[in-house]
């Protein structure tokens, strides 16, 4: 166990050796060589990446040069990305066989290696990671350590100020000065519903048990969403610091987290984080040697999405099925085991401590009226700049998926964005100018959600998007209530004999009226938010709906049933190679001669006009 004294000798030298990771005009003769180790990069090869700098500087006797794994650094279209301190040089795309590169043009001769450096979407070359335009409109609070420090090396977390927020809680702040400044903040939980985080703690506080709880939710559910685990990945203590600080707050002495199996990375970090935390004493029973008792554990979710719902995620703790609980009562009274629980997820705590620390005011002052502080997106779909933002509330759509995101890919047209997941709603591009925060994205139909952000160009099918959104849901549901579990198979089953074209006018009657009935009568936010992208769809989109079940017309050329694959004869060269890729041989024709479809053996894979040289073949509405 290490006393205050020794956690802050321990922040003072290590900070001076990472001065570095923050400040380009450091005055050092190291280097450091910062690699995203982040599940995305990961699946490129990065771990390869990291043993091969290492082992290159090894065999060259290198050895003021440093290689460290870091978290996501955001930027996931141009990973896997790295950035070599002070002088911040960015490199993108970067292959286990550039390191030798790397290490001999940029570390022993001084220049930069031209060829990897990343290039904005306009194809600036752009040699520092601040001059490019996916950076210059964010502002990072929850992710403020990821991409700069090693996530599983304590000292550097404690070098960023880390444990400093829960020293000054325990020893300058009661209880209900930390509840004050949570409230003050203006902070509201970041998993979804928006609720205000100081409310939920003072409930819990208030309530007299012997025992309480605190529980992360860690169980991110939602298709496309991954801003709670490149926290976990990237800065696993911020976690763990802040549940301690909430653990002090409600008087719990004992924290749970939950987190999703299929995030190997962000579980090992996790583990890692809390030995370590437990070995410098920062968790335990007697936490900076002045009597406060705190300890975490980690819980396995076995991949349901209801187990985001905070009571269904209570049960799986307790090792029963996953199912929601009726409310009232509702956790902060009566929760894991029965006794008062506080429950928030990843992205809420990781805002606790820089609160603590710049104070209520400072954070309250960034974001809206009603919507205070940031709010960290995953930006994905049909985007340019695909990866991890994070924008002051009241940013518009527009700023996110244009200048952040870099716009729509092969100069296609903004259809329209889902916020919120299987949950939220789907915002055309007449709400392009709609500041992102809780109350304008009701106003218009959709909802915050977690923070996955999906982007459509003119290619989608918005009947299919619906019907996609909806199936995922279908195939969640727990089953307890009767609207979610069978209201929602019947919704399905309508807007599947759409997009097989044998709707009509009366399934769209139908589909609204059971949409409505299902969000009033089910149990659990799952159900109740289920409709979200029929009504939002059938509000914005409703002539496509129209087209579908009148025309038997797919605009897009999505749904199967109402296109065809046609090829111009005019442009067709003969080359053969659509009726070489063709997987069912629909494709005939001779050599140099316009080939043709064969429509009734064609199941529209649409793999002939992907390798088709000439652009002669293409999708065509019925």
């Amino acid at each position: 166990m290490k006393t205050f004294e020794e956690i802050q000798k321990i922040r003072e030298e290590t900070r001076k050796l990472l001065d570095l990771r923050v400040n380009t005009k450091a005055d050092t003769r190291e280097k450091h060589i910062l690699v995203c180790h982040g599940t995305g990069c990961t699946s490129s090869k990065s771990p390869k990446i990291i043993e091969n700098f290492r082992r290159i500087l090894e065999e060259k006797g290198i050895t003021n040069v440093r290689v460290i794994q870091t978290g996501c650094f955001g930027l996931c279209a141009k990973g896997p990305i790295v950035i070599i301190r002070p002088e911040d040089t960015f490199y993108a795309h970067v292959k286990p066989e550039d390191c030798e590169e790397i290490i001999n043009t940029h570390i022993i001769e001084g220049k930069k290696v031209e060829r990897l450096l990343c290039k904005d979407i306009d194809g600036r070359v752009v040699e520092r990671l601040d001059e490019l335009n996916f950076y210059k409109k964010q502002k990072r609070i929850a992710l403020k350590n990821c991409g700069v420090i090693d996530p599983e090396n304590i000292d550097e977390y404690i070098a960023f100020d880390g444990y400093k927020a829960l020293y000054k809680v325990l020893t300058e702040m009661s209880r209900e000065d930390v509840i004050k400044c949570v409230t003050d903040s203006g902070l509201r939980g970041r998993g979804g519903a928006g609720f205000p985080t100081g409310k939920k703690w003072q409930f819990t506080y208030i309530e007299e048990s012997e025992q309480k709880y605190v529980v992360c939710n860690a169980d991110e559910g939602d298709p496309g969403a991954f801003m709670d685990r490149s926290i976990l990945e990237g800065d696993p203590h911020s976690i763990i610091e802040s549940m301690a600080i909430a653990g002090y707050t409600i008087g719990a002495n004992q924290g749970y987290i939950y987190v999703r199996a299929e995030y190997p990375i962000a579980v090992h970090r996790l583990r890692v984080a809390i030995e370590q935390a437990r070995e410098y004493g920062l968790l335990g029973d007697n936490i900076f040697g002045i009597g406060f008792k705190f300890n975490l554990d980690i819980r396995l979710g076995a991949g349901a999405f209801v187990c985001g719902e905070e009571t269904a995620l209570l049960e799986s703790i307790e090792g029963k099925r996953g199912q929601p609980r009726l409310k009232p009562p509702y956790p902060a009274h009566m929760g894991l085991f029965g006794k008062p629980t506080l429950i928030n997820n990843v992205e809420t705590y990781a805002n606790i401590t820089r609160i603590i620390l710049n104070g209520a005011e400072w954070y309250a002052s960034i974001g809206t009226e009603k919507s205070k502080g940031t709010k960290v997106f995953a930006l994905g779909g049909n985007v340019n700049n695909v990866g991890l933002v994070e924008v002051p509330m009241g940013t518009t759509l527009r700023e996110i998926v244009f200048d952040i995101g870099g716009g729509i890919p092969n100069g296609r047209a903004f259809k329209a964005a889902q916020t919120g997941g299987p949950s939220g709603g789907c915002i055309p591009a007449e709400n392009l100018d709609t500041p992102i925060d809780y109350e304008s994205l009701a106003q218009i139909g959709s909802m915050m959600g977690s923070g996955g952000l999906i982007v459509m160009d003119e290619t989608k099918c918005m009947v299919d998007i619906a019907r996609f959104y909806l199936d995922f849901t279908v195939s969640e549901s727990c089953g307890k209530c009767t609207p979610c579990r069978i209201g929602t198979k019947r919704m399905l089953e309508i807007l599947t004999r759409m997009c097989e074209g044998n709707g009509t006018l009366e399934d769209i009657d139908k589909l609204e009226k059971l949409a409505v009935n299902i969000k009033k009568t089910s149990v659990c936010g799952l159900g109740q938010t289920a409709p979200n992208p029929v009504l939002s769809t059938l509000r914005y989109f409703k002539d496509e709906y129209l087209e579908h079940v009148k025309d038997k017309k797919c605009r897009a050329g999505y749904c199967k049933n109402l296109c065809s694959i046609v090829i111009d004869k005019d442009k067709c060269k003969g080359c053969h190679l659509c009726a070489k890729n063709c997987p069912v041989n629909a494709i005939k024709g001779e050599i140099k001669q316009p080939h043709e479809i064969d429509q009734t053996k064609c199941i529209k894979c649409n793999t002939c006009a992907d390798k088709c040289p000439f652009k002669a073949i293409y999708k065509a509405t019925i």
